[in-house]
């Protein structure tokens, strides 16, 4: 029988090494260092960046039809099976991004509090008084709620189907923000912008008024989510005796 072509390719690739033996078998290479860059149809290299974002926005579809089925039907009663069919994609293509269900559940249900963590850490750096900070930290987190409310009841509904180590990090995220949330209170009370007999008191409860946003606000009701989300701070706002810093209304007295 003749040779096949890839035999006859191996053989010229890798030729047998002669000892003094006779002929030994020789073991391939190991790769070593990066993998081989992606490329495209035409065979251009995809920048890391885009590979990146292509990873991404599989995720976000997996989560996205994880969300509405959880949401639905419950966690217990879904599967992997009926995410993936919900996608008209396979299980693996799902275990490529999530190693299981649980990991499925704490992504979905850690989202809202990493985003009010990251959030609160970058307009803390920002400029403006204490009050205007708290404001914003305040409309920016109740938006991402509501913009996600889905998220927000499979969390409240699912939280015990979490694993515990899952818990634990979500709890720990939210003792940080609120760490974080009381420093800013205690701060505004320093400099005599805010005034609050009970500053951990204060901070619980403007942590719930995001917790219960979205067990109250519909879309269709008689407040949009703009309007929700200004009046809310402005209690916020009215809770913690807020002033408006002389200082700057100084500043603007003089540039008039």
């Amino acid at each position: 029988m003749p040779e096949s072509s890839l035999a006859r390719r191996t053989a010229i690739s890798a030729p047998p090494k002669v000892g003094r033996t006779g002929t030994e078998k020789v073991n391939a290479p190991k790769r070593r260092g990066r993998p081989p860059l992606a490329r495209n149809a035409s065979g251009e290299h995809v920048p890391d960046d885009i590979r990146g974002a292509v990873a991404r926005l599989k995720r976000e579809r997996i989560v996205a039809s994880a969300v509405e089925l959880f949401y639905r039907q419950g966690y217990g009663r879904t599967t992997l099976e009926q995410v993936a069919d919900a996608m008209d994609v396979t299980k693996p293509f799902i275990y490529a991004h999530f190693p299981s269900k649980a990991d499925l559940l704490a992504e979905i249900c850690s989202r809202a509090i990493r985003h009010a963590n990251e959030v609160l850490n970058r307009i803390l750096l920002e400029e403006g008084s204490h009050g205007e900070r708290l404001s914003r930290i305040f409309q920016e987190f109740l938006t991402a709620v509501l913009d996600n409310q889905a998220h927000a009841v499979i969390y409240s509904r699912e939280e015990t189907e979490l694993r515990q180590k899952d818990r634990d990090a979500i709890n720990n995220l939210r003792r940080s923000f609120d760490r974080k949330l009381v420093a800013l209170l205690q701060d505004g009370v320093a400099v005599d912008e805010f005034s609050i007999d009970d500053i951990p008191l204060t901070a619980i409860a403007i942590g719930g008024l995001v917790g219960w946003a979205p067990v109250w606000y519909r879309s269709s009701g008689r407040l949009s989510k703009i309007e929700a989300t200004e009046r809310l701070s402005a209690l916020v706002l009215n809770m913690v005796k807020a002033k408006r810093p002389s200082v700057r209304r100084h500043k603007k007295d003089a540039g008039t």
